[in-house]
């Protein structure tokens, strides 16, 4: 059974285009990356905890090397982010990260965005993530989104992707806008300003 699935796997690999195949590439190539910086992280955490963090009670920074930050609630992981190297106000409880990449995560546990980016932040008080500087996101369709900036503010809100937005969805959809919104679900997204989209053909594309 499992040779069957297998040597159909690689029937549909073969029939992909190029480009196609490039992007199926990237995406396990990213699910490698994740896989080995969320083993090898130094630090594992729920949230940030101030007495792990301070080395004395007058310290209102630390320095951190190779860290996993995760929520998750009644059982269900939101997300997780891995952060090379970074820094941590305990006063205002707000993580910059350097190096980043990670994981959103939907209802049934699983993954539904994957993303990587230069820089990125976490704010503890307003559980919110940010991400920026040449942030590279895809979606479980494969669609991806290159932009200056991705929000996360609450697994109910869309996440907002602005500044430069490519997008490029399985090599037949590419557009180009000021900003997206993605549902909070990671189904679909919304674009919005100065949008120009281009739809290929198989032929285009190859």
């Amino acid at each position: 059974m499992l040779t069957l699935i297998y040597m159909d796997l690689l029937e549909k690999i073969k029939n992909l285009s190029k480009k196609q195949k490039a992007y199926v590439g990237a995406f396990c190539a990213i699910v490698a990356l994740l896989a080995w910086a969320f083993i090898s992280a130094g630090v594992i955490t729920h949230n940030f905890n101030r007495s792990q963090l301070q080395t004395d009670q007058d310290r209102q920074e630390a320095s951190i090397d190779g860290i996993i930050l995760t929520e998750t609630k009644n059982e269900k992981k939101y997300w997780e982010i891995y952060g090379e190297t970074g820094n941590y106000d305990s006063k205002n409880g707000v993580a910059m990260l350097d190096n980043v990449i990670g994981n959103f995560y939907d209802d049934e546990n699983q993954v539904s965005m994957s993303f990587e980016s230069s820089k990125g932040t976490y704010n503890e008080k307003k559980e919110q993530i940010i991400l920026y500087e040449d942030t590279f996101i895809v979606l479980k369709d494969l669609t991806t989104l290159r932009a200056n900036r991705l929000i996360w503010s609450g697994k109910d809100i869309p996440t907002i992707a602005e500044g430069n937005v490519r997008i490029t969805r399985k090599n037949e959809l590419l557009s180009t806008a000021e900003k997206v919104e993605i549902s909070p679900d990671y189904e679909t997204f919304k674009i919005i300003g100065n949008a120009v989209s281009k739809v290929y053909s198989d032929k285009e594309i190859k």
